[in-house]
Parts: C-alpha cells; sequence; structure tokens
C-alpha cells in the first residue's frame, strides 16, 4: 500500500510493518515517520544482490531460505557490525513455486547457518497455500510449529526458536491456534492490493 496508507496506519499504533520487495521499501519507508520500537520485517524473496539495500531498511528477515542468502546477509552484516535477526522459510506446503528450506534438509540448514557471523536465527516463517477453508491448511502450521521444536531440541548455539511467522488474512485465525506468533494481515487491514 502506498506510504500515507502505512503511516495512517502507524499512527493508529501498529507497531509492526512488512514489505515484500526491498524496492518498494526503498521509495516508502524515506517518507514515514517511524516512532521508537516499530519494526519494519521483509518478508518477500529477497534476492542476494539486493542484501546491501535490505539491511539498511529492514529489522526482521522473515525468508532467509538458501546458504548463498545466508552468506551474503552474514558477509554485510559483519562488514556494518550488525547482528541481524532472521526466520528460515521453510517449504513445508507441496507446490512447485514456494521458496523454502525442505523440511528434512531444515536441521543441517540452521545449524550451518547458526555458525555464520553476525546472524541470529529466531524462528521460522512457512507460506500456506490460499484455501477457501482455512482448516485445510493447518496441517501446514502445525507442520511448522513441529519443526520448530525439533530445531529448539537440537540446542544450536546461537540460534532461538521464538518467532513462528505463519498465517495471513484469510487463515491468520488457524496459524494463531497452531503457535503463530507473527502474521501477515495486510489484506485485512489495507484490502486487496492493486
Amino acid at each position: 500500500v502506498d506510504a500515507d496508507v502505512v503511516q495512517a496506519a502507524l499512527d493508529a499504533g501498529i507497531t509492526d510493518v512488512g514489505e515484500n520487495r526491498v524496492q518498494e521499501a526503498r521509495s516508502k519507508f524515506p517518507q514515514l515517520q517511524l516512532n521508537p520500537g516499530v519494526r519494519r520485517h521483509m518478508i518477500g524473496h529477497l534476492q542476494t544482490n539486493k542484501v546491501r539495500h535490505a539491511l539498511q531498511l529492514f529489522d526482521m528477515f522473515h525468508s532467509l531460505d538458501r546458504p548463498s542468502l545466508a552468506a551474503e546477509l552474514s558477509r554485510r552484516a559483519v562488514a556494518q557490525n550488525l547482528v541481524v535477526p532472521a526466520l528460515v522459510q521453510v517449504h513445508v506446503a507441496a507446490g512447485p513455486t514456494k521458496h523454502g528450506v525442505a523440511p528434512d534438509e531444515l536441521l543441517d540448514f540452521v545449524r550451518e547457518t547458526a555458525e555464520l557471523p553476525g546472524l541470529r536465527i529466531e524462528g521460522l516463517m512457512t507460506m500456506a497455500p490460499y484455501a477457501e477453508d482455512p482448516e485445510t491448511v493447518r496441517p501446514v502450521f502445525r507442520r511448522l510449529r513441529e519443526l520448530s521444536e525439533q530445531v529448539a531440541d537440537a540446542g544450536f548455539e546461537g540460534v532461538r526458536m521464538q518467532c513462528l511467522s505463519m498465517g495471513m488474512s484469510n487463515d491468520f485465525e488457524v496459524a494463531v491456534e497452531e503457535g503463530s506468533t507473527l502474521v501477515r494481515i495486510g489484506t485485512a487491514l489495507f484490502g486487496v492490493r492493486n
């Protein structure tokens, strides 16, 4: 949505805003008057060539989904003396177009990523397929919660499984019932995107 709509949401007390694209955030965020405590979330697929700009714009990254992105985030964060909070995107649901780490590769990915300086793994994220009946995607959310528990049980140093980013406007109630701590509800607040 446009910057003036985001500003109205911030003025109404919203404390977390998300953006799917770095280029949109680059044009929109400088126009906003951000109160202390407002967190800016990168919730879309992040290309490695956009990391430099993304680190200047976002407070948390929800889409850590491959070793090359983890390495680039780490390299640039260290150069800027930052520690970047990130969520590992897991491809729980079947479908050819979703990004994310496969569930059977998650523990190895988290173990390797946790060793990189400048990154702090704080949880997991997934995108459920759109469904008219949110109950049909409950197993996707349940599976991510179970995977989060497996990662927590593994006890990797520096990894905190405190966030589960799952659920959108059409299914967030079910996601919350399954343990979501961060939901993406733009359409419910702002209407359908142009």
